[in-house]
């Protein structure tokens, strides 16, 4: 037998032999496979979420009988029942902000339930959009200014949560007033209140659920009405939280400030805090220095 053959040979017998082993390995991995998977499925068993057979929003009924409806709820609400680790986050971040905007919103004759809609906007975070839009509430800054927020390059009140809640109460009862229902208003704050007034015309319709939406806005009241559901009774979707786990905030005196500060830091350490802790407590605060105007002047929280 010639050399070549006796390589090809040998070759094809180590192929052989390689086969039937990854073979016999493929068998005892499905086997392994199986078995795993078959555990697997008798621990872990999902569901749908629980949905009330009655659901208002500020108010207004869903109408829960139109089958499209339906859907676009039964997605906010699997969406958020099961991104646990966002949803346990925004639980625990509802301690510090829902107070507050409860409070407000009451003063304001503006529905609780929209303390919801900043958790859609920015996830109860100084969030900053592609867009430009800012803070809790996320507002553009030409927005902002219009309904009374100072934005400049030292003071950005759009970071200011009792500023920016008032203003977007403002802005949601312009909304009621032109468009007739508090759940077109909740439209208008994401879509924009010229949008929902042209679809409206161009539909010929009057009602958020009977609208053709672009994706965003069409799922908008729904992650509302999701986050109501879900935050309102979190133990029925499935999250335990203790009352000392829920985040709160620390008790803040305010000093008012009536001239220029020419360096934060040196006025955190004057009030017994520091620079950090200054600007954690005061996001609206943009520079590390400050300058007043005669005659004008801003309160500035640090801790009591």
């Amino acid at each position: 037998m010639n050399t070549l053959l006796k390589i090809g040979l040998s070759v094809a017998i180590l192929l052989g032999i390689g086969i039937v082993l990854s073979a016999s390995k493929a068998g005892e991995s499905e086997a392994q496979i199986v078995t795993v998977t078959s555990d697997f499925n008798s621990r872990y068993h999902i569901t749908m979420p629980p949905v009330p057979d009655t659901i208002w929003l500020c108010g207004e009924l869903v109408p829960q009988s139109n089958w499209e409806v339906k859907e676009r709820l039964e997605r906010e609400l699997l969406s958020n029942t099961y991104w646990q680790s966002n949803t346990v986050l925004l639980l625990k971040r509802s301690g510090k902000y829902f107070p507050l905007m409860d409070r407000i919103l009451a003063e304001e004759g503006v529905p609780l339930d929209f303390k919801y809609l900043a958790v859609a906007e920015s996830g109860l975070t100084n969030a900053v959009s592609p867009a430009g839009a800012r803070g809790v509430w996320q507002f553009m800054k030409s927005t902002g200014q219009s309904y009374g927020l100072t934005v400049n390059s030292e003071i950005d009140e759009r970071y200011h949560i009792e500023k920016a809640t008032r203003a977007a109460c403002a802005y949601l009862k312009k909304a009621k007033g032109q468009l007739g229902s508090w759940t077109l208003a909740a439209a208008a704050f994401n879509r924009g209140l010229s949008g929902v007034k042209r679809d409206l015309s161009n539909q010929k319709v009057d009602s958020y659920y009977d609208l053709y939406l672009n994706s965003e806005t069409s799922r908008y009241v729904f992650r509302l009405i999701a986050y109501k559901l879900i935050m309102e009774n979190p133990g029925g979707y499935g999250f335990s939280l203790s009352n000392d786990e829920y985040y709160t905030n620390v008790e803040t005196v305010n000093i008012k400030v009536d001239s220029t500060i020419a360096d934060l830091a040196e006025f955190a350490i004057q009030n017994n805090t520091n620079y950090k802790t200054v600007k954690l407590l005061n996001p609206w605060l943009r520079d590390d220095h400050l300058i007043i105007k005669p005659g004008k002047s801003v309160l500035i929280s640090v801790p009591k």
